[in-house]
């Protein structure tokens, strides 16, 4: 309950997360999406329907000046500039997940 005696929405428990993804929970993360957008953030739950990410930049490749792989590269070295302090991604919008720590410098 809040102060004001109104319920508070709880989240469900998260589904099990498929063996692939075990090592990706609590690790920055990429999330390419069918769209031209970049999601980078740590990864906090991995479901079949959803991708909850924390500390999250959710960047529109529409605005960007760059590509791409150049503002992921970028992330890589500078750090993730989080936009939202929580994101949820449908699964069905993600093409690949990679750790932002993978991300090959070139």
């Amino acid at each position: 309950m809040t102060s004001c005696g109104s319920p508070v929405a709880e989240r469900p428990s998260p589904a099990p997360v498929a063996a692939p993804l075990a090592g990706y929970l609590g690790a920055e993360v990429v999330l390419d999406l069918r769209a031209p957008m970049v999601v980078i953030g740590r990864l906090v739950e991995a479901g079949a329907e959803f991708f909850v990410l924390a500390d999250a930049d959710v960047h529109d490749m529409h605005d960007a000046r760059s590509t791409k792989e150049r503002y992921i590269l970028e992330a890589r070295k500078h750090g993730v500039r989080p936009n939202r302090a929580e994101v949820l991604v449908r699964a069905g919008e993600v093409i690949a997940i990679s750790r932002l720590e993978d991300v090959i410098a070139y």
